[in-house]
């Protein structure tokens, strides 16, 4: 079976602190979609409800120009607004306390991609597996600006995780020096927030993630 374009690569989150307006979030995401991305996140952890509509509906338009899949942050409803609203590349990420795999796909559809959160702990992705996630995402791996207190995690989760034949992302900490590191212990995608969006130009920073994820890797 082929297995669709947005299972490895790398994968950019918007930070509202970073991006703290529409315009530098739409600039940015643009710039970002340019240098090659194989899913974005949007982030937003605001109780601002027209805010996250707005930005989310004008992400999802730009993302289908690209073909890249728009995920949303711990917020099924939005996603289900988006879907409704046209919007069918539009999935979810769900932490471990933001609800169901199953519960996400009722709402939104047998297809959609629904991430989970797995922490550094193989008992959560098996779980997560069982209930029919797409992706499982272990981290953080490395000092993290956007979640300094998040709890480490080992590199050797992520050959371990091959089992449950699951994209694996790695995200916390990642940067240029150190992606292909992951990639090398079994990441199929890398994300990343402050390597991206944290800096002038995420165009070529993207670029640069991506030449260095190219590298070859020692099979995992």
């Amino acid at each position: 079976m082929i297995e669709p374009e947005w299972t490895r690569g790398l994968y950019a989150i918007t930070d509202e602190a970073l991006l703290s307006d529409d315009q530098r979030l739409f600039s940015a995401c643009d710039a970002a979609l340019r240098g090659g991305l194989a899913l974005l996140q949007y982030r937003d952890k605001s109780d601002d409800g027209e805010k996250r509509w707005r930005q989310a509906s004008e992400l999802a338009a730009r993302c289908a120009a690209f073909d890249v899949p728009l995920i949303i942050n711990d917020d099924v409803a939005l996603a289900a607004r988006l879907r409704s609203a046209g919007h069918q590349r539009v999935g979810v990420h769900l932490g471990q306390q933001d609800g169901h795999v199953d519960e996400a796909r009722y709402r939104l559809g047998p297809m959609t991609i629904v991430g989970v959160t797995c922490h550094g702990r193989l008992e959560l992705a098996e779980r997560a597996a069982a209930e029919g996630a797409s992706y499982l995402a272990f981290g953080r791996f490395f000092a993290s600006r956007t979640k300094p207190s998040a709890s480490p995690a080992s590199l050797s989760l992520l050959g371990e995780a091959k089992r449950f034949g699951l994209p694996r992302v790695a995200i916390g900490g990642i940067a240029a020096d150190n992606i292909a590191t992951v990639r090398q212990a079994g990441a199929d995608l890398v994300a990343a927030v402050d390597a991206i969006f944290g800096g002038e130009d995420p165009e070529s920073r993207v670029s640069e993630l991506n030449r260095r994820l190219a590298a070859p890797a020692l099979d995992s």
